[in-house]
């Protein structure tokens, strides 16, 4: 069974930092895309960042660049997405989520296999 479970969720004050954190097990991952996606209360899913197989490719929304940070360790199967200097339009459930294909995409309809969430929350 195929299972990506995130942690590393909390809330913060705005301006303060968290690091997510996203296990994969049942398959090794490090061959594919994998990606973070969010969704807030009363919106849609959106993504959030991606990164290619070996670290050099990554990918972030308008929103997010220059605040978070996605990286991976293929060696133990997991990613992570540092995010600084939040903001209170972060808050949102924040999901993991992995391709089955090398190609990074920016759509969740394009990833197959998901986490259950982590709640994020920033006050003002």
């Amino acid at each position: 069974q195929v299972l990506l479970v995130e942690s590393g969720g909390g809330s913060v004050q705005a301006g303060g930092s968290l690091r997510l954190s996203c296990a994969g097990s049942g398959r090794t991952f490090s061959m594919y895309a994998m990606g973070w996606f969010r969704q807030a209360p009363g919106k849609e899913r959106e993504f959030v960042a991606a990164i290619g197989w070996n670290n050099a490719s990554t990918y972030y929304a308008d929103s997010v660049k220059g605040r978070f940070s996605i990286s991976r360790d293929n060696a133990e199967n997991m990613i992570y997405l540092q995010m600084n200097s939040l903001k209170p339009e972060d808050t949102a459930v924040y999901y993991c989520a992995a391709r089955d294909y090398i190609v990074v995409k920016f759509t969740g309809n394009d990833y197959k296999y998901w986490g259950q969430g982590t709640q994020v929350t920033v006050s003002s």
